[in-house]
């Protein structure tokens, strides 16, 4: 079974929890989002399989997961962009911020989310089981896009994407 970090409001840990456990009860985890560009500036989104056991058939950032008990966060990073997109990048921490997003399948999204940025120029191999689609679109296209259709989207993307630009001004 996977774990999640339980973490408090400072990122300090303090204890685990099987990672659909601490969905059903809401408990502050550790987590992270890998915003990935290319030279042109693009954003590459991810449309989150069906199956996934939320927020399925939604588009969102390159990658977004948990370290697990024991994994640095940078390690975790890299790993799953590796089991998700089958790239290796080299992370470059941005700024981290919690949020709390309940869904209508009763799991709550309760996260201390670390956000990454990297640069990527070529095509990822995705992962079926975790990626239904994926393309890279232009940041003023995606911000229009989140405003038309915000159903469209992940929770956790729509916040990063509306506090982006004061993180790297």
């Amino acid at each position: 079974m996977e774990q999640v970090i339980l973490v408090d409001e400072n990122d300090m840990e303090v204890g685990a929890m099987e990672k659909i456990e601490a969905h059903k009860k809401g408990v502050l985890h550790r987590a992270f989002s890998v915003l990935l560009f290319n030279s042109k500036g693009e954003m590459l989104l991810q449309k989150r399989a069906k199956g996934k056991y939320h927020s399925g058939g939604l588009w969102s950032n390159a990658c977004c997961s948990h370290p697990r008990p024991g994994e640095n966060i940078e390690a975790a990073v890299k790993r799953r962009m590796m089991e998700e997109l089958g790239i290796e990048i080299q992370p470059e921490f941005l700024y981290k911020f919690i949020y709390r997003a309940e869904f209508e399948n009763d799991l709550v999204e309760h996260e201390l989310d670390h956000v990454f940025v990297c640069e990527y120029d070529k095509s990822p191999n995705e992962n079926k089981e975790e990626i239904e689609a994926w393309k890279f679109v232009d940041q003023e296209y995606l911000r229009s896009q989140i405003n038309l259709n915000p159903e469209k989207f992940t929770f956790w993307l729509k916040l990063i994407i509306e506090n982006y630009q004061t993180h790297v001004e």
